[in-house]
C-alpha cells in the first residue's frame, strides 16, 4: 500500500470542525491509500504515493465533505489560529489560559495578536473577538447539555466575571436564555 518512495507532507485544511469531520476524512484518505500520520481539526500530516496521488487529488478528496485545502500562508496562519482557540476553549478546560487568551494565542503562534486579529478580520468577514465569545457559546452549550456543573462553575470556567454577565452575553448571542436553553434542550431530547 505504501512504498519507499512515499512523500510526507503537512496540510492545513479550512472547516475542518469536529470529531465527525475528522473520522470521515480518515475514511476517505485510507481509502485512496493515504496514510494519515496525524490529524487534528484543520490539520493532518500524510503519506502518499506520489505516482498514485497529487495535490489535485488530495484537494478532491476534501471537497467531498465540504472541506478545503489551505495554500495560502495567510490562511494557514488563520487556520493555526482557530486550531489554537478551539484547543483553549475546548480542550484546557483552564480559566487561567482563556482569561490570559491573548497571551497564550501570542506564544503559541509567534505572532502579534494586533495582527492576528487584523489578518482573522481580513479573511473571516468577522472580529477575533466575536470569533472566541462565539466558540465560548458553542462550548458553554456543550457544558449545559452534559449537565456535570452549575451556571456558576461554568462561568467560571469559561472566564465570566459572573453569572449574569454569563446569562446577557449567552442571550445576545443565541436569543434565548441559559434556562430556556436547558429546558429547550431536554425537551427535545425526550420526544
Amino acid at each position: 500500500m505504501y512504498n519507499k518512495n512515499a512523500v510526507r507532507k503537512k496540510i492545513y485544511i479550512k472547516n475542518m470542525q469536529g470529531k465527525c469531520c475528522i473520522r470521515i476524512l480518515k475514511k476517505d484518505f485510507e481509502e485512496n491509500n493515504i496514510k494519515i500520520i496525524t490529524i487534528k481539526q484543520g490539520f493532518a500530516e500524510i503519506q502518499y504515493n506520489p505516482n498514485e496521488i497529487n495535490i489535485k487529488k488530495i484537494s478532491e478528496i476534501l471537497a467531498l465533505s465540504d472541506l478545503v485545502l489551505i495554500k495560502n500562508n495567510d490562511e494557514k496562519i488563520i487556520e493555526k489560529l482557530k486550531m489554537t482557540i478551539h484547543e483553549l476553549i475546548f480542550e484546557m478546560n483552564n480559566v487561567d489560559s482563556i482569561a490570559k487568551k491573548s497571551e497564550y494565542i501570542v506564544e503559541k503562534l509567534s505572532l502579534n495578536y494586533r495582527y492576528l486579529s487584523g489578518l482573522f478580520s481580513k479573511y473571516e468577514n468577522n472580529t477575533l473577538e466575536k470569533y472566541i465569545i462565539s466558540k465560548k457559546i458553542e462550548r458553554i452549550k456543550q457544558l449545559i447539555i452534559v449537565n456535570e456543573f452549575n451556571i456558576s462553575e461554568i462561568a467560571y470556567m469559561m472566564d465570566y466575571s459572573s453569572v449574569q454577565y454569563l446569562s446577557s452575553q449567552f442571550k445576545k448571542e443565541t436569543g434565548i436564555t441559559l434556562s430556556d436553553y436547558k429546558k429547550q434542550y431536554y425537551s427535545d431530547t425526550e420526544n
